[in-house]
């Protein structure tokens, strides 16, 4: 390599700008090109529910999922039970708005698409149709084999969700973790149905390390991992629960900020300058209009 060429190739490391440019520019994430990451470069992914979220995450994720999980975080209610196919919609088209790159998948809230095969691909057709997403993921393994089959013959893309299942809370008797060994076979057989069915990734929440990695080892489509393991194809966590946006906070969360307690001060500050009448001060107003 001459000295021209290399100092050309430093003055580009030097400057931002150039290497911006010189980086290869992100594609937009497909079903193919995501289930293609099985064993590969792990896969980022974060729930969003507003379009200005949505837009931040996309920086980074591979795939941006809009959650059930709204009812809690956003809605304040006491489980996702309570969420309604026009809360996902709503939420969805918003997210749809502020996403370019990554891969967004809406989830079927409960009761949309557990009564019969026909009634989930009319559900999810109206996501699909109505947010512009991608895919949509549902809860359940071999009992909704036949649901995720009829939906991926139907041009719908489907990801799955084993072991910890939010949606069963009542028959589960809370958001209880799968760590019982004699609980794994039938795990990893849910893994193994859905994917047969043609789910193209399969969320795994909330099951002991050791079983996260034979469900990974176990399927060729990649497991998205939450509550689970490092070993899995991918991490997804609620992005409220991750920037410390939601006091209660699940035992394999781990905050990377703590936005609660800025928003806190942030709101004392404001409340403080206003009962001072210092806010708005000249700054933040504005001159009438005078005749020259």
């Amino acid at each position: 390599m001459s000295t021209q060429s290399t100092l050309s190739k430093k003055s580009a490391v030097g400057d931002p700008a150039q290497v911006s440019e010189s980086m290869p520019k992100r594609k937009k994430m497909t079903v193919p090109a995501f289930t293609a990451r099985k064993g590969g470069d792990p896969l980022v992914c974060l729930t969003a529910y507003t379009a200005h979220v949505a837009r931040i995450v996309d920086e980074q994720a591979d795939m941006i999922l809009v959650g059930d999980s709204l009812g809690m975080v956003i809605h304040g209610m006491p489980n996702t039970l309570g969420v309604t196919m026009e809360h996902m919609i709503m939420h969805g088209q918003a997210v749809m708005r502020g996403a370019e790159k990554a891969l967004v998948v809406v989830d079927m809230p409960f009761g949309s698409f557990e009564e019969s095969p026909e009634v989930a691909f009319r559900n999810a057709a109206r996501i699909v149709k109505e947010t512009g997403c991608t895919a949509v993921k549902l809860e359940g393994g071999m009992e909704m084999a036949d649901t995720i089959r009829h939906l991926t013959a139907r041009g719908i893309p489907v990801m799955a969700h084993v072991g910890l299942m939010p949606q069963q809370t009542n028959t589960a008797g809370g958001f209880k973790a799968v760590r019982d060994t004699d609980l794994f076979d039938a795990v990893i057989a849910d893994a193994k149905a859905v994917e047969a069915a043609g789910a193209f990734s399969v969320v795994v929440e909330g099951v002991a390390v050791k079983l996260a990695n034979k469900v990974t080892k176990a399927v060729d489509i990649p497991t998205i991992g939450i509550g689970a393991s490092a070993e899995c194809d991918g991490q997804i966590l609620v992005f409220e629960d991750m920037i410390g946006l939601f006091p209660r906070v699940p035992t394999f969360v781990k905050r990377y900020g703590n936005m609660e307690d800025m928003m806190r001060d942030a709101v004392e500050r404001y409340a403080g300058e206003v009962r001072r009448r210092e806010f708005p001060n000249e700054k933040y107003t504005y001159k009438a209009k005078t005749d020259e």
